[in-house]
């Protein structure tokens, strides 16, 4: 038994610690928001927070948390949806079939932490995240758009 914090609650989980935390949180937990996609950490589908910094869970093991790391999911970003990165992606319809936005929403929301008023090729640098359906043009309007909400 091993307890995590998700989402600002601790939580017990009962499996083997090389698992990856995305099959914790999903299967374990029921939190489905975080998706899951190539499974090498190479598409972000599966990002999450963990103390702040977007992580790709399908390839980061439940041994490297402990009670004290702080892990955020996309059910935790906003009670309402109302983080600014949320609102933007509805204001400007970003998504096209929507399966990569959760995770692309938690990347962009880490890097808007970091880095408040991005540049497009700063955008390009850190936003590694795949859309199959092409939407970049609009997640960077979106980017750009959440980034004057937080100002």
């Amino acid at each position: 038994m091993k307890r995590i914090k998700v989402n600002g609650k601790q939580v017990d989980v009962d499996t083997d610690e090389g698992t990856p935390l995305l099959w914790v949180i999903r299967e374990q937990l029921g939190l489905t928001g975080t998706k899951y996609g190539c499974g090498i950490a190479q598409c972000g589908t599966c990002t999450i927070h963990i103390d702040g910094k977007a992580v790709r869970s399908c390839v980061y093991p439940l041994s490297a948390v402990t009670e004290h790391n702080e892990i955020t999911t996309i059910e935790g970003l906003s009670q309402n949806g109302d983080h600014p990165v949320q609102e933007a992606w509805v204001e400007l319809d970003v998504p096209q079939c929507g399966y990569c936005q959760p995770g692309m929403i938690m990347a962009v929301s880490a890097m808007l932490d970091e880095t408040p008023n991005p540049t497009d090729e700063q955008i390009d640098q850190r936003i590694t995240n795949i859309c199959r359906c092409g939407t970049f043009q609009r997640v960077r309007k979106g980017i750009h758009l959440a980034a004057s909400k937080k100002a």
